[in-house]
C-alpha cells in the first residue's frame, strides 16, 4: 500500500466516516423519521429471526464493547493493572473469537432467512441485503485476522492499534505511521468498519441507535378491570 493511500485511509477517512455518521443520521432523524427503523419482519419465519437475532446481537454486542475497551483504554491503564501487552492480546483473541463465531452463527441465520424465504425476500431492498453481506464480509475479516495474530503473541502488533485508535479520537497527526506495516488482512478491517460508518446512516443499521432506555425507567401502567 503506498503511502499516500495510507495516509487517506487511516488519517483522513477516518474523519469523513465519523462526520457522515454523525450528519447523516442527525438529518435522517430530523427529516424522515419514520424511516428510522429495522422494518422486521417477526410475522415470517419467527423462530429463525428470533433464533439468528439473539445470536447475532450478543456476538456483535460484546464484539464492538471489546474494541472499545481495547482499543481506547490507554495503554499506561494496562500497564498499572500488571497485564502484558501479550496477555491483553491473548485475551482479546479467545474473547473476540468466541463472540465472532456466534454472531456469524447468528448472522448466517438471518442472512438465510432474507435470502431463501420468497416473502422476506420480495419485501428486502437492495440496501438491506447489501448490509448483511457487508457485515458478513467484516466478521470473516475479522475471524481471520486471529489467525494472523496467532504469529504474534508478544502484543506488539495490538499496540500499534491501540496508537492508532487514540491518536484519531484525540485528533492528532501521524495515526496512519503506526499501522503502516501491519498486515492487509487489518487494513482491510480497519477500512471496510469506517465504511459501514458512511452507510450506517441510509440503512437499517440506524435501528441500533434507538436503545429503549427510557423504557426501564417508565411508570408503571395501571391496568384496572373494565367494570360490568
Amino acid at each position: 500500500m503506498s503511502s499516500t493511500l495510507n495516509f487517506f485511509l487511516f488519517q483522513i477517512f477516518p474523519y469523513i466516516s465519523i462526520f457522515v455518521f454523525l450528519l447523516g443520521c442527525l438529518l435522517r432523524f430530523d427529516r424522515d423519521p419514520y424511516s428510522w427503523r429495522s422494518k422486521s419482519s417477526q410475522f415470517l419465519r419467527r423462530k429463525q429471526l428470533i433464533a439468528g437475532s439473539i445470536m447475532f446481537h450478543v456476538g456483535i454486542l460484546f464484539i464492538l464493547a471489546g474494541h472499545a475497551v481495547g482499543l481506547l483504554t490507554p495503554i499506561a491503564i494496562f500497564d498499572a493493572l500488571g497485564i502484558s501487552h501479550g496477555a491483553k492480546q491473548i485475551l482479546a483473541m479467545a474473547a473476540g473469537g468466541i463472540a465472532g463465531i456466534f454472531c456469524l452463527l447468528g448472522l448466517l441465520l438471518l442472512l438465510h432467512r432474507r435470502l431463501f424465504d420468497p416473502r422476506i425476500r420480495v419485501n428486502s431492498s437492495l440496501a438491506d441485503i447489501m448490509v448483511l453481506f457487508l457485515l458478513l464480509f467484516q466478521l470473516l475479516l475479522g475471524l481471520f485476522s486471529i489467525t494472523v495474530s496467532m504469529q504474534h503473541l508478544d502484543g506488539h502488533e495490538m499496540v500499534k492499534f491501540m496508537e492508532w485508535a487514540q491518536h484519531i479520537i484525540t485528533f492528532r497527526g501521524g495515526a496512519h505511521i503506526f499501522i503502516a506495516d501491519v498486515a492487509f488482512v487489518f487494513k482491510a478491517h480497519i477500512t471496510l468498519g469506517l465504511f459501514l460508518l458512511v452507510v450506517f446512516p441510509f440503512t437499517r443499521l440506524v435501528h441500533a441507535l434507538s436503545v429503549p432506555v427510557g423504557y426501564v425507567f417508565r411508570p408503571y401502567q395501571i391496568v384496572r378491570r373494565r367494570a360490568k
